[in-house]
């Protein structure tokens, strides 16, 4: 932060407060660093089996206080939230999406591919999110679904803004004024007289 002056100024004292990863990140050296910049780690643990830490006071608390945060309430809920995430996207777009494998060489090429793959994943969660449909078939039928729903309301109105004439005697010259055809008169005329 002391590198670029006029940024510094725009980043909050407290810009990270809190680490959810799971346990591939777990070391004594990256808890003894997150504790000392102030930052709650909350990374599951490593089956290590016992622990020696003669010599090592300050790991031994870092990994400790770990520990303690992971298997609280709050620890539990954000791994759970963490899973739900990160972790079932992730789950969707490689097993799901076949992005498991992919028939491309050259890792610029495949890390194309993975952007734009993972890029359509997000846009469909702003889709479902704006929409409440995240696929484009889904808003088709949610299209259809409109339409129809509209038709009907129409069809409501109109039935009762006849009942409602019906019971005033307005005849079809005055709500033809309005411009809705009411089916009121017993006499209409057609082209062929009848």
């Amino acid at each position: 932060m002391t590198e670029a002056p006029e940024t510094a100024k725009q980043i909050a004292e407290n810009w990270l407060a809190e680490v959810v990863t799971d346990k591939g990140y777990h070391s004594n050296e990256t808890m003894v660093d997150l504790k000392e910049f102030g930052i709650r780690s909350y990374i599951a643990e490593p089956k290590r089996g016992r622990r020696n830490w003669i010599g090592k006071q300050a790991e031994r608390d870092a990994v400790y206080a770990n520990r303690r945060r992971v298997q609280g309430e709050h620890g539990k809920r954000l791994l759970r939230r963490r899973g739900l995430m990160l972790e079932r996207p992730f789950a969707h777009c490689y097993e799901t999406g076949r992005m498991r494998r992919v028939h491309l060489r050259g890792r610029e090429n495949i890390m194309k591919r993975l952007l734009i793959h993972i890029a359509g994943f997000n846009l469909s969660l702003v889709m479902r999110q704006m929409t409440g449909k995240g696929t484009p078939r889904g808003l088709q039928d949610l299209v259809v679904a409109y339409f129809c729903l509209s038709i009907a309301l129409l069809n409501y109105f109109g039935k009762a803004l006849a009942s409602i004439s019906e019971s005033l005697n307005v005849t079809n010259a005055q709500t033809a004024s309005f411009g809705f055809n009411t089916g009121i008169s017993k006499h209409e005329t057609s082209a062929t007289g009848y």
